[in-house]
Parts: C-alpha cells; sequence; structure tokens
C-alpha cells in the first residue's frame, strides 16, 4: 500500500479508533508532507564548506548563559543506561566516536575572540566523545553500585571547557559480570532531546554492525549543523522576520515579567542554576480519564496537560496570566531531521485565567495558543527576547520562569544486540535552568516524569506538595469539564484537614462566665493594698482603685446606664481614665474612647454616631467638645464629684443583668466612606484574650507594665486590663509621653517597667534614641500594629539581649490580637511571621469563594473564633460584609471576620502577613482607610478625582501622597489645612501630586504602578530659613539625609516633609 492509499485508508478512521502503530504512520506522513512543503517555499539548506561557520541563535545564547558562574550544569544533557548482557566495551567506544566523526556539531570549539564566541571544529580524527571506564567489579553489590551512583552525579556535573572540548562524554561502568552503567553527557550547546534519539537509533546501528565485525552502515549526512546555522540567520532577515516578530510583540506584550510563585526563600539577586528533582507519576487508569477529556474536546494530551499546569501556576502564584515556556523541536525541514545539534527552540505561551473559564473554555484557550505559537515558531527565541526587549533581571530568566516540555522516550530506539537495557535517572538532579520545569510522556498507558526546581527557592517538600496539588487538579478536570477553574479543588482531604482543623487546635477550658471587671475584682479581694494604678501625680490601691471605680459606676447607672449602654470618655491619659473605665464596666456599659487631639469635627461625628448615654471628660478638654444637645457630662476634674456620695460597693453583674455577651467597648477606625466606624466588642472576647496572654507571658503581681498607647487604639485595652487581672502596677505615661523615647526610658527605669509595647516605627525611634540601654527591668516588649521589619527585631535583640520580643497581630474586629510569634533564636525570618492562632480562636486563610488555599499561596485572612467582634454599630450593611458566617465549625452563630489582610501559612502552620488587598494600610501602627482620605479630598472645591497611595521609595520610608486631578491649580497649603479640620495627623498625606489625568491600564482602570513617585517639592516645605546653631543643624541634616530632601530649614515639620 503506497502513501496515498494509507492516507485515505486512514481518513476512515476516527484518531481514537486507530492503533499505536496507525497513529505513528499518520505522523509521519504529515511530517512529511510538511517538510515538502516547507522545501517548495525556499531554497533549502545547502552544505556550504567555503562559508565562515556561524553560530546558531540558540547556541550564542547558551554560550552567553555559560560565561554565568553556576549557570553551566544546568545546560548538561545526562542520559543513564544500564545494560545487562555481553558487552562489546571497543565496540560501543568505536560507535560512540563514529557518531563524533559524522556529526560536525559534537566536534564544534567555541573560542572567545575580543569578548565575542567563534566556531571552530576539531578535526574527525580527533576525541569528539571522551571516554572513561571504570571497574568496580571488585567491590560488593551494594558498594559498587553506591561507588556508580556517586560517579555518574559527579560526570554530570563535571565542567565542560567551551574551547577545548570535548563536549560529549561517555562513562562506562562495570559493575560485574554482564552488568554495566553507561552513562552520556552532552552540553546543550551541541545536541537537545531530538539530538539524543539520534544519537541512540545511530548508536544501535554501529554498536551492532563494530560488534559484528561490519563496517558503518549509516548513509553520509546531506547537511551539517552549522549549514543550518547559516541558513536560520539568512532566514532572520526580510518579511519572515517581520511577520513572526509582530506576532510575539501582540501575543506577549503587557505580560508579566515575573511569575510570582510562594518561595521558601527570598529570591537571590543573581539566578543560581542550581536544582534537583522530584519524580512524577499518573497511573494509566486516571491518564485515560485525561485522554478521553482530550479527546472529547478536540485537544492533544499536551494541551490538556498545560492547561492543568497553567491552572496550577496560575493559582499558587494569584496571578490571572502565567506565561509558560514549552520547547519546540523545531525540526520542520527534512535536511535536519537526522542531525545532532541544538536546534529546539522555546515557545512561551501567555494563557489568561482571570477572566475564570471552564475547563472546555480553558482547553480551547490552550489549544488555540499553542497552535499560534507552532505557527510562528521560526523566530528565535532570543530574537523574541530582542524585539520585546523585557525589564531584564540576573535574578530570574527572562519572559517565563515555569516550563512544561512534553516528551518521547528516548530508549525505545536504542537497541543493542545482546544487551537488556535499562534507562536510568542519571543525574537529572543537578541543575535547573527555570524555577520550575515539568516534563511529562506517556509510558505503557500511564504518564511519568517530574518537576525539576531551583533550589535556591523551593524545599523538596514544596515541590512534592505542589506535585500533589497537580494531581488534585487533573481529577478536578477530569470529574467536570463545565465547571469554572477556579472552582476545582486544589487541596487533598488530608491537607484540608490540617489547614482547618489541625493548625487551628486552640481549644482551652477558660472560663467563659466572667465580665472583664469581674477578673479584676478578684484581685481586690487578693491583693487590696497593693499598688494598682499611678501616673506620677496619683498612685491608687486595688481597694482605692476599686471603691471608687464602683461610686463612679453607681453615678453612672443612676444615669441610665446598663448592658450595651455606651458610655464616650474623652480624657487625658491618667489615673482617672482608669477609674473611669473600670467604672463604666462595673456599671454595665461599654466604653467609647474618644482621644482629645483628633479634630473637633470627628469627635462631634463619633458622639453623634455612638449616642452615648454619658460622657466622662475634663474641664480642658471639654471646652473643645461640640456636644450633642441633652448629652449629660460628668467631669472627672470637677472638686464637687458627686459620685462621691456614691456607696464603694461593688455592683453584682447578676442584678445588672450583664453578661460576657455583652459589650464591653466600643472603638472607632478608620473607614472608607470618609467616616470612621465603631467595632462592638463583648466582654468574651476580651477576657478570653487576657487570659490568653496570662498564660502565654505570665505577668507577676510585682511586675509593672506600661500604659503609653492612646487609648482610642485598641492596644491599650490590654494595657489596662492585664496588669489589672493580676495584681500588678498599672503605670501611666503622661500625655503625650509615648512619642518622647528619653522621658520613656526614664519611665522604665524609674518604675521599673516590665513589660512595654511598641509599634515598630516607635521600636525604631527608641532604639534610634540609644536610650535602651537604660531600661534594665524590660523582662518583653510586644509589638504589634504595623508590619515588624526583620532588621529591626534582629537589632533590638543585639542590643537588649536580656528582653523578649514578641510580635502580635490582630483587627481591632477581634479582640486586639488573634496570633502571636516570639522573635527568638539565632535566625529569624526576614519576614517575621504573624505566628499562630491564640487560644480559642480560629485563623484561615480563603480565597476569594471562602475555600482554604494551599499552604505558601496568598489568601485574605478570616478570623474566627470567641474574640470576633460583635459587628460595626449602626453599619448592618458592613457588618453583614465584613463578619460572615462560619462553614468549617458546627456551632450555631459561628462567625469568621474578613480582615482584608493577604497572608499566607508556611510549611509549619505558622501564619505570615503580605500586606493589604483593599485600600487600607498601617503607618505608624496605625490603620488607615485610604478610601476615607480620598472621600475627603473629593470633598474639596475643584478636584475632580484622588487617588491616595502609602508609597515606600525609600526602604523602610512610608509615606502618603496625594494623587490629585482637578480644574486649577490646587493650593496645596489650603488643602491640608481643610483636610486637618477633619482627619488625624497621621492621614494628612505628606505629599501632593496634581496630574493632568490618572494613569490607566489598557482595561479601563487605574494603573497604580504608573503613578509617579513625588520630587522633593510635593512634601511640605515652610519658608525657609537656615538651621540656627549646631542641635538645628545637625538635626537639619539628619532630616535631610533620612527624607531625601535637599535642604531642611528651622521652622519646616519633620511629619509634614513625610516623616513617621
Amino acid at each position: 500500500m503506497n502513501n496515498a492509499e494509507e492516507g485515505k485508508q486512514m481518513e476512515k478512521t476516527r484518531l481514537a479508533d486507530m492503533t499505536a502503530a496507525q497513529r505513528e504512520q499518520l505522523l509521519k506522513l504529515a511530517r512529511s508532507a510538511k517538510l515538502q512543503r516547507k522545501e517548495k517555499e525556499d531554497g533549502g539548506i545547502s552544505c556550504d564548506g567555503a562559508e565562515t561557520p556561524v553560530l546558531s541563535f540558540a547556541q550564542r545564547r547558551l554560550w552567553l548563559l555559560a560565561q554565568l558562574d553556576g549557570a553551566a550544569a544546568a545546560y548538561h544533557i545526562p542520559l543513564g543506561l544500564r545494560l545487562s548482557g555481553a558487552l562489546d566495551a571497543t565496540a560501543l567506544q568505536r560507535a560512540l566516536r563514529r557518531i563524533g566523526e559524522r556529526h560536525a556539531a559534537l566536534r564544534a570549539r567555541f573560542e572567545t575572540v575580543d569578548g565575542e564566541p567563534r566556531l571552530r571544529f576539531a578535526a574527525p580524527e580527533e576525541e569528539s566523545f571522551a571516554w572513561q571506564m571504570q571497574d568496580l567489579s571488585g567491590l560488593a553489590p551494594a558498594q559498587a553500585e553506591a561507588k556508580a551512583e556517586s560517579l555518574s552525579a559527579a560526570a554530570a556535573l563535571e565542567h565542560f571547557d567551551l574551547e577545548r572540548g570535548p563536549l560529549a562524554r561517555a562513562l562506562l561502568i562495570v559493575l560485574g559480570q554482564g552488568e554495566y552503567l553507561l552513562h552520556l553527557t552532552l552540553h546543550h550547546i551541541v545536541a537537545d532531546g531530538w539530538s539524543v534519539a539520534v544519537l541512540l537509533r545511530e548508536l544501535s546501528s554501529l554498536y551492532g554492525a563494530f560488534a559484528a565485525g561490519e563496517t558503518d552502515p549509516l548513509p553520509p549526512l546531506p547537511v551539517q549543523y552549522h549549514d543550518y546555522a547559516a541558513w536560520q540567520v539568512r532566514q532572520m532577515d526580510g518579511e519572515l522576520l517581520r511577520q513572526q516578530t509582530e506576532y510575539w510583540r501582540g501575543a506577549l506584550n503587557g505580560a508579566p515579567a515575573l511569575l510570582e510563585l510562594p518561595l521558601d526563600r527570598a529570591r537571590p539577586a543573581r539566578q543560581d542554576y542550581s536544582g534537583a528533582y522530584a519524580a512524577f507519576r499518573i497511573e494509566a487508569e486516571h491518564a485515560q480519564g485525561l485522554r478521553e477529556l482530550s479527546q472529547r474536546h478536540g485537544v492533544t494530551l499536551f494541551m490538556t496537560l498545560m492547561s492543568a499546569w497553567a491552572l496550577l501556576l496560575s493559582r499558587l502564584a494569584g496571578q490571572e496570566q502565567v506565561v509558560i515556556g514549552t520547547p519546540s523541536a523545531n525540526r520542520q525541514r527534512r535536511e535536519v531531521e537526522d542531525l545532532i545539534g541544538c536546534f529546539v527552540n522555546t515557545l512561551a505561551l501567555r494563557i489568561e485565567l482571570g477572566d475564570n473559564p471552564n475547563v472546555a473554555q480553558l482547553l480551547a484557550r490552550v489549544k488555540a495558543q499553542t497552535l499560534a505559537a507552532q505557527q510562528h515558531q521560526d523566530l528565535p527565541f532570543e530574537q523574541v527576547i530582542g524585539a520585546l526587549q523585557p525589564q531584564r533581571s540576573m535574578a530570574h530568566s527572562p519572559l517565563f520562569q515555569a516550563m512544561f516540555a512534553w516528551q518521547s522516550d528516548p530508549f525505545d530506539q536504542l537497541r543493542l544486540p545482546g544487551l537488556t537495557l535499562s534507562g536510568l535517572d542519571a543525574g537529572r538532579r543537578t541543575g535547573a535552568k527555570f524555577d520550575l520545569s515539568l516534563s511529562l510522556r506517556e509510558v505503557d498507558g500511564a504518564i511519568e516524569g517530574g518537576l525539576e526546581y531551583a533550589t535556591a527557592l523551593f524545599d523538596a517538600q514544596t515541590v512534592e506538595r505542589y506535585l500533589g496539588y497537580l494531581k488534585v487538579l487533573l481529577t478536578g478536570l477530569v470529574r467536570d469539564d463545565m465547571q469554572t477553574v477556579d472552582r476545582i479543588a486544589i487541596l487533598d482531604t488530608a491537607e484540608r484537614a490540617r489547614m482547618l482543623h489541625g493548625w487551628n487546635g486552640t481549644e482551652r477550658d477558660y472560663r467563659r462566665d466572667l465580665c472583664l471587671h469581674e477578673i479584676i475584682e478578684e484581685q481586690v479581694r487578693l491583693r487590696p493594698q497593693a499598688v494598682a494604678v499611678e501616673d506620677g501625680e496619683r498612685r491608687l490601691s486595688y481597694r482605692e482603685l476599686d471603691e471608687q471605680a464602683n461610686q463612679l459606676a453607681r453615678q453612672l447607672r443612676a444615669m441610665g446606664v446598663g448592658p450595651d449602654q455606651r458610655v464616650a470618655l474623652c480624657l487625658e491619659r491618667s489615673v482617672a481614665m482608669v477609674v473611669g473605665l473600670l467604672a463604666v464596666l462595673k456599671a454595665g456599659g461599654a466604653y467609647v474612647p474618644l482621644d482629645p487631639g483628633y479634630p473637633a469635627e470627628r469627635l462631634a461625628f463619633m458622639l453623634s454616631d455612638s449616642a452615648p448615654r454619658v460622657l466622662l471628660t475634663q474641664g480642658a478638654v471639654a471646652e473643645n467638645l461640640a456636644l450633642p444637645d441633652g448629652l449629660p457630662v460628668l467631669h472627672l476634674d470637677d472638686a464637687k464629684c458627686p459620685w462621691l456620695e456614691q456607696s464603694s460597693q461593688t455592683l453584682p453583674v447578676a442584678g445588672l443583668g450583664l453578661t460576657p455577651s455583652h459589650l464591653a467597648y466600643v472603638i472607632y477606625t478608620s473607614g472608607s466612606t470618609g467616616q470612621p466606624k465603631g467595632v462592638m466588642n463583648e466582654h468574651a472576647g476580651i477576657v478570653n484574650r487576657l487570659l490568653w496572654m496570662q498564660e502565654a507571658y505570665c505577668l507577676k503581681p510585682e511586675e509593672a507594665v506600661l500604659q503609653k498607647t492612646p487609648f482610642s487604639f485598641d492596644v491599650s485595652v490590654w494595657e489596662f486590663f492585664w496588669p489589672l487581672m493580676r495584681g500588678a502596677r498599672l503605670v501611666m505615661a503622661r500625655p503625650g509621653g509615648h512619642k518622647d523615647p528619653a522621658y520613656l526610658a526614664d519611665t522604665v527605669a524609674r518604675h521599673g517597667i516590665t513589660t512595654l509595647h511598641f509599634v515598630p516605627s516607635m521600636l525604631q525611634a527608641f532604639l534610634d534614641s540609644g536610650e535602651a540601654a537604660r531600661c534594665g527591668s524590660l523582662k518583653r516588649v510586644m509589638c504589634s500594629g504595623e508590619a515588624l521589619p526583620a532588621a529591626l527585631a534582629r537589632r533590638f535583640l543585639r542590643e537588649l539581649p536580656g528582653v523578649q520580643l514578641h510580635n502580635l497581630y490582630g483587627p481591632t474586629e477581634a479582640a486586639v490580637d488573634v496570633t502571636a510569634w516570639h522573635c527568638a533564636g539565632p535566625e529569624l525570618p526576614d519576614n517575621i511571621p504573624l505566628g499562630r492562632p491564640v487560644a480559642n480562636t480560629r485563623i484561615y486563610v480563603l480565597d476569594r469563594h471562602g475555600e482554604p488555599v494551599p499552604a505558601g499561596v496568598a489568601g485574605e485572612i478570616h478570623i474566627g473564633g470567641v474574640q470576633v467582634a460583635r459587628g460595626y454599630l449602626n453599619r448592618p450593611e458592613l457588618t453583614h460584609e465584613r463578619f460572615v458566617p462560619d462553614p468549617f465549625v458546627g456551632e450555631a452563630g459561628a462567625r469568621l471576620y474578613k480582615t482584608g489582610d493577604l497572608g499566607r501559612w508556611l510549611a509549619d502552620g505558622t501564619l505570615e502577613y503580605l500586606g493589604r488587598n483593599d485600600h487600607q494600610v498601617k503607618l505608624r501602627g496605625q490603620r488607615i482607610e485610604l478610601g476615607e482620605i480620598e472621600a475627603q479630598l473629593m470633598r474639596q472645591t475643584d478636584v475632580r478625582e484622588a487617588v491616595v497611595l502609602a508609597r515606600q521609595d525609600n526602604p523602610g520610608d512610608q509615606r502618603l501622597v496625594a494623587y490629585l486631578v482637578a480644574a486649577c491649580t490646587l493650593d496645596v497649603e489650603m488643602l491640608r489645612a481643610q483636610l486637618a479640620r477633619v482627619l488625624p495627623d497621621h492621614m494628612i498625606p505628606a505629599a501632593f501630586v496634581q496630574l493632568d489625568n490618572l494613569p490607566l491600564t489598557p482595561n479601563g482602570k487605574l494603573d497604580r504602578k504608573a503613578l509617579p513617585a513625588p520630587d522633593n517639592a510635593a512634601y511640605r516645605q515652610r519658608g525657609y530659613e537656615a538651621p540656627q546653631g549646631g542641635t538645628e543643624t545637625a538635626l537639619a541634616a539628619i532630616w535631610a539625609d533620612l527624607l531625601q530632601l535637599e535642604q531642611v530649614g528651622r521652622h519646616d515639620h519633620f511629619f509634614e516633609l513625610g516623616g513617621h
């Protein structure tokens, strides 16, 4: 039957019904027809011995890579074979030598002349296949195997000298009688995967002939690799170059430059090519399901596997687009089919998953991308890079960092008479060209291969997890090909259970029948004479504190305060503040702290919104308050103090109808609408938080805690009540004292403070002041409020080696803190973890569908358990949006708080913070809703558009920057003044940048990355007057250096310039 007849016969048969032999024959026919068409289109590749040999584009790139330290071994091609039987070693060596004589590529040498590579060829009689033989037959079998493995690994790694050669080598190891290992290693610059099949096919023919005493049976080669290289260079000059370049520009323009996979270690500044390999296998039954899925959708098995790989990478990286490299044999011409050489080209497939396609749509999309890329595969990858000019980095490969290769089994080509052969994993664990390279092939109905990975980035257990996710995804693809891809499960049952329940095994049998003030009342009975609170001027014992709070509480009760009734406090930090807080709790009410330093308009809103039954305040502070009509006011500094006539006996909670499910406090946080929102926290939550803190840190009665956080921030809650629940001393810092390192150090030393809280930015200033050395009484420092820089933590441990440092995390919406991590040990990670959940709380990292994401993958942090707040005062819609049912526990009414924080689980169950997923940031320890600032800016005359960012143009220097579009030139000083009327200082942008238009992405969205860095003029500087005296001059110089400004005058304000 001739070819035409065979073709007609096969037309009647579906591919699915063909035998393997028929499919192979059809492939040969198709390839032959394609090659014939290709040859008609141009003059073909000619053998021109006179032509000066040139490097192909691929060879030039590989030569450049070979100049990099560490890259060489990643571009070795190792092969391993186990041979059993009667081996003719001389015939084997002769056959390899003959292959080197036939293929000029194996005799290539790459000399460097004036920094450029020059190609020359060794003479045919020169050694082109280095030959080495090791006889281990004298060793015991186990020893021989171990030694052979070591030798093979060394052979795979051994350096190739590109200038002197040879660039192929063979190692024959004699294990014993009739048992051998053959290890071949070629440099990629002279070979590729297809070349391996050619080599083994020719080795079969030549070994068989030489072993039988016959001559070389192979026909001469029509052309050599360097003839192809010269032809390739000619082809890239003209219309073909223009057409294919245009395609690749369109296909890859704007694609993500980096696949941001979750890494076990920070990416090195220079790519490390060290690698390892993890095996992977899909059993035949599952593989058959993938084949059937492919057939239903008219795609190849390669396309289906590529779809799954792209989906996995997208889910791991949290990116809507991924670019994956895939090798193309690039042997479209008949003349080069039987050549050894580096023909392989790399195609970069850009796969879009942002519109959440279903499985069928994804398969069709990958098919279209693959076919289009193959139609434009003539343009070498090196030319694609040159055309696109991506931003280059020494840290990673350009355009893509993940590869997928669908391979054939090269050992199918090898037949050596008298020998039984089996392939070995021959040193594949020697290098990694990319972050991740997945290679698969069909073997006896199954699919097997493995994942090569960069060991500088990934641990072995991480890669094994990734391969496990791939199996789960493949199962999901087969199960339902109409489901959207983001709903396909990625976790297996065991890992899902570990993340949801194993890492949340935080149950503690704490008392759940107590209100916050009842714990303090226990200390009154135990230590009535011990000092409870002091502020430098006043000192109260536990009995005195309790009695004064009882009297004020009874007065509040007489004014209508009871369970869930709110009492506002606008006070400076003092003993009176503590009495007031405790009195509100004892009366059954919930306290609402109002910072006297807030703008009058903000305080007025909070008073109106919280609708308190009573306001507790002081004379000087009260003068600045705009009070709602009819609001009763008690002045705690009133000389008359009418509440002193009340009984000092404790009010029993039962008589109040008060339970732990009633409110303890309402604290206002920044809100996206332009107004703050009040968070309602119950007794049960804060009591759990304090009982955990005591169990974790064991505060003793003889210790002292400094209360320095403004009471409008929830850190103050534990500062107030933890020492009081343990019979320790609560020391109140003076108003404004929390900003003064010298005062803080003096207070710590004078009062024997053992526990102190800092937001990281203030801790930095405290250490910079040089005052920390005076704090000999300190035992522990708590950090929270913003991310704790690793450098700062390390510095702290160096300068205060006997003091514990703890990193705490939690929003106001979950009773202060919900995770904790002890900064200890000789090596701290670069990203200080948030730690593990505290007692009776649960932490989940979830995707947008509320499903857990794998360890290492970014998701939104959700908080469950007893500390979750009731919700937002007077904001039922927002409460419903942010406080959602907890689907992972069986408790009736259990809820989760959606934090808006991005985090990820580490492999050991430790939580790591990755930033915000919305417009909310933390600056100087204070949570800021950027939308609130934007809303206030939009209320200003002439402002048409406003965007606020927290920029960090210099490491560790984060500042708020406002970008404005307006109908006219804006008066920035007037803007600042107007914002200062409604926003606290920490929410006023440090810089204002006016633009003609806000930059947009191609799809019309705001392009935040394109917003320019502000210049010095954008930061507020008052009329310049030179600093006077040594101190002013020194400070101005420090500020200028710190804030990257040319000059700082004596009237400039540090925070207005962007400092913090």
